[in-house]
């Protein structure tokens, strides 16, 4: 049969179909009730249980994961990628106490690669089955020439909803004498690779599959560990500590950050009020060796390694001073271990890390 013209262009609508028919199977595991519809449609369907909120906010977000994908690439290894986009931005809607209700992804490749293609989307939904979040929709370009050969791009947009009266501000509840509480990270997560990778692969000369030790497996293993989804954790520490009959000023949570870019100094600014400062103390927490190997070979300063990478703590919590230690044993009954690691202080609305 002679091929045709799309398809000798780049462009395989044909294969493109056939492998989009496995995609009801995939997803099947991330149904809700409130799914209306079938993959495939122009637009995906959502029908929000109204009953459930007095006053529902709507939650939204959209990210990727950046040069996370060239160790991808590096290893040919795919599923984990789907994963650490849903739980990264899973993670940006929980920190304003939202839990997720849909998400739909976008996968831009030169040539689709059926194998890679079905791994991508089983990291999807193997995330969004185990954060409650329907898979709902999504898109698959195939843009020939204007992708590397094997490479492809992937982001995601995420809903979710919570009351009004329970969503977190920490600009209005965080107060002077509020303790810290970090939460470990499995690794990089999903911020600093174009740093990281430009430490190991040129300034230490290693490549993906080389060992070191103190790492389990190789750089490349290190490098994809899946991203952490605090969403369930979030869900369960306000169930307990900021019951939905308390006022907002006896909740005991005031607020979380999730240390995406920008670390410590750039994202707990964004939870703080404008006369507050949270410090953070090097040292109070266990890091991973991965941060480790960088703080010691890196060459890099302290100041913008703690600016770049989440240095081992991929959450943090501010909470009142007298729960503290109630709320750190709850997280680790989570099978999360977490620490101490700071407090807020009297300042302008900034986060320092000190020794």
């Amino acid at each position: 049969m002679k091929q045709k013209a799309y398809a000798a262009a780049g462009v395989d609508i044909d294969l493109g179909n056939k492998v989009k028919a496995t995609l009801p199977q995939l997803l099947a595991s991330t149904h809700r009730r409130e799914v209306l519809g079938k993959v495939g449609g122009f637009g995906g369907l959502f029908a929000l249980d109204l009953k459930k909120y007095r006053e529902p906010i709507l939650v939204s977000s959209v990210d990727g994961v950046g040069t996370k994908l060239k160790i991808a690439f590096a290893m040919d290894k795919h599923d984990t990628i789907g994963a650490d986009l849903v739980n990264h931005c899973v993670n940006d809607i929980a920190v304003l106490g939202a839990e997720p209700l849909f998400f739909l992804d976008y996968l831009g490749t030169g040539k689709l690669e059926p194998r890679v293609f079905t791994d991508i989307i089983k990291g999807f939904a193997r995330a969004c089955t185990e954060n409650n979040c329907a898979l709902i929709g999504g898109e698959t370009a195939q843009m020939p020439g204007f992708y590397q050969k094997g490479e492809y791009d992937v982001s995601g947009t995420i809903v979710g909803v919570v009351e009004k009266s329970r969503m977190l501000n920490g600009h209005k509840n965080v107060k002077r004498g509020d303790v810290v509480i970090g939460i470990e990270s499995s690794g990089l997560h999903t911020n600093g690779y174009s740093l990281a990778r430009k430490i190991f692969f040129e300034k230490l000369k290693l490549k993906p599959r080389s060992r070191m030790p103190g790492l389990k497996g190789t750089f490349g293993d290190e490098l994809l560990k899946v991203h952490v989804s605090y969403g369930p954790l979030v869900q369960k520490l306000l169930k307990r500590f900021n019951p939905q009959r308390s006022t907002r000023n006896a909740q005991p949570i005031r607020a979380f950050a999730h240390i995406t870019g920008g670390g410590f100094v750039d994202n707990i600014p964004r939870v703080l009020p404008d006369n507050c400062d949270v410090v953070i103390r090097k040292g109070s927490w266990d890091m991973l060796p991965i941060f480790k190997i960088i703080e010691e070979r890196s060459g890099v300063p302290d100041a913008e390694l703690y600016q770049v990478f989440n240095m081992g703590i991929g959450m943090v919590t501010i909470v009142a001073a007298d729960k503290a230690d109630a709320v750190l044993k709850f997280i680790r009954a989570q099978k999360h271990k977490a620490w101490h690691i700071g407090e807020v202080v009297k300042g302008e609305g900034e986060a320092r890390v000190t020794s």
